[in-house]
């Protein structure tokens, strides 16, 4: 008996779905493995501060890296603790008080919600990023508020600052205690 061509293809298409497909992991090792290297590369203990663009830190060359802690932005116009304005520079400038009473109240508030540690003696720590062009009446006002709201462990960030001929360091440093 003869097969039509119908038939002939229709075995043709059964004879090619029997085969079993190969799955080649080599190809897949590959990308797994440079997703690895990646990884492990691109993973650092260097702790990067989002600088806001209305502020220009000052240049270091410190070696210590930055903490996690409260985050109190300084830039021309405002004061901001943790994302939410706290008083504008101009009524801090005008003010003749040596303590913000503003920021006085927040950092308060701040200090409550702290978890106690088991040492009395340790402070609460705190980042100060500021502009470069803060005036240092302005800047000494600000920290003195912050040390006397209990949180004396006071850290400055600052940009990485080129380092001298010769001298090996760490990566991008953040923070100028």
């Amino acid at each position: 008996m003869k097969l039509s061509v119908k038939a002939k293809r229709a075995m043709r298409h059964q004879a090619r779905m029997k085969k079993v497909s190969k799955l080649s992991l080599v190809s897949l090792m590959d990308i797994f493995t440079i997703l690895v290297f990646f990884l492990i590369v691109n993973s650092s203990s260097v702790e990067v501060l989002e600088a806001d663009k209305s502020i220009k830190l000052p240049q270091s060359l410190s070696k210590n890296l930055a903490q996690d802690s409260l985050l109190l932005l300084v830039n021309d116009k405002d004061l901001i603790l943790q994302g939410k304005k706290i008083a504008s520079i101009e009524d801090i400038a005008s003010s003749k008080d040596e303590v913000v009473a503003s920021l006085a109240s927040e950092l308060s508030y701040h200090k409550g919600r702290q978890v106690p540690s088991d040492d009395p003696t340790q402070a609460s720590a705190i980042t100060v990023m500021g502009d470069k062009g803060i005036e240092y009446a302005l800047l000494k006002k600000i920290l003195l508020t912050c040390a006397k709201s209990g949180f004396g462990d006071i850290s400055l960030a600052v940009e990485q600052g080129a380092k001298p001929k010769g001298e090996e360091g760490e990566g991008n440093v953040q923070s100028d205690s």
